[in-house]
């Protein structure tokens, strides 16, 4: 080989043999096209060799490398929007955020919801001590009236929707009201409400002109005049379960105020409730089976407030029963390793 400035260049081989493009790992693909030089030339002459075979098929920067940053991501930004796979990705974008804007707002009804289901089941503790208790019970009819309002707006939220894929968001604000319907029905009865009786009244129609004039006009909508929202079997076994703590203060304050007869009544009532939770046992849903553990909790409290009226209702004063029973609850929570 004969080189401009250096002339003839020896051979680093002296075989002057040729090697195989194989073996030889050359990290430019220009350089694969000098490999027959490469094995014939000598070491200070493998540098000018590569910066020859370097300029036709050397390194090269990539085609976005001489642009600007900001100009590359106006590119991207520039994607064909018309196209139909971008279409689709933003009805699908639409569809979502709606949906998650939906469930918000269910959980945002719920809360509402649980505070005001808490609020009736507050009042209707006082009616054991209350003069008139007719006054206690038409004032949580109130309470719970407002209630439906707001279910009633959680069963427009869910018109064309599964409710299911909604349980998560509503569910603990409609334990909530069963647990409050449930104690107002039990304290006008003494008796357990049904599931079916629960879902009658949470049947909505238009109430006045000026809705039903909207919904008529809206037609196209195909909004129906009526909306109705079923409680779930699971949402009343485990609003029932709540049930018993409040029975078992109800117990409590009953004694307190001069009532024998209420605490052996809901003892009844709540062997007949644990009973037939006993039936589903652990082939339930799993909120179900925990809670079993404080419904039995619940049932010894009353039992024990029976055994001592019993035992010793003679010995010890009226107005010092609650003391005693509160007493021994916290003897009970102790041995039981609750808080």
């Amino acid at each position: 080989m004969i080189h401009p400035g250096l002339g003839v260049l020896p051979p680093i081989y002296p075989e002057n043999r040729l090697v195989n493009r194989q073996q030889v790992s050359a990290p430019w693909a220009g350089v694969t096209r000098c490999i027959p030089l490469l094995c014939t030339a000598s070491q200070p002459s493998v540098k000018i060799l590569l910066d020859l075979c370097q300029g036709s098929g050397g390194f090269r920067k990539r085609k976005h490398d001489n642009f600007p940053h900001g100009q590359r991501r106006e590119e991207k930004e520039n994607v064909n929007p018309p196209s139909a796979l971008m279409a689709s990705f933003k009805s699908f974008q639409l569809e979502l955020d709606s949906r998650h804007d939906k469930y918000e707002r269910l959980v945002k009804l719920s809360r509402d919801i649980t505070i005001e289901s808490k609020r009736t089941i507050f009042l209707l503790h006082r009616f054991t001590s209350a003069p008139n208790g007719e006054e206690i019970l038409s004032e949580s009819e109130v309470k719970l009236d407002a209630v439906r309002r707001k279910i009633k707006q959680v069963a427009q939220e869910l018109i064309g929707e599964d409710m299911y894929q909604f349980h998560r968001a509503i569910s603990p604000g409609l334990q909530e009201y069963v647990e409050a319907v449930s104690f107002q029905y039990f304290i006008k009865t003494r008796s357990l409400i049904s599931v079916e009786e629960i879902n009658k009244q949470l049947i909505f129609t238009a109430e006045d002109r000026e809705e039903t004039t909207n919904m008529t006009s809206n037609s196209h909508d195909k909004q129906p005049h009526t909306w109705s929202l079923k409680v779930t079997p699971v949402d009343y076994l485990l609003g029932v379960a709540d049930l018993t703590g409040e029975l078992m203060r109800l117990c409590i304050s009953s004694v307190g105020n001069g009532d024998i007869d209420t605490p052996f009544e809901l003892s009844q009532f709540l062997r007949q409730i644990y009973d037939g939770f006993t039936f589903i046992g652990n082939t339930g849903p799993y909120e179900v089976s925990k809670k079993l553990y404080t419904l039995k909790q619940s049932l010894a409290k009353v039992e024990n407030a029976c055994y001592t009226l019993k035992v010793r209702g003679s010995e010890i004063p009226k107005h010092m029963l609650a003391d005693v029973f509160s007493t021994k609850t916290e003897l009970i929570d102790q041995e039981e390793g609750l808080p």
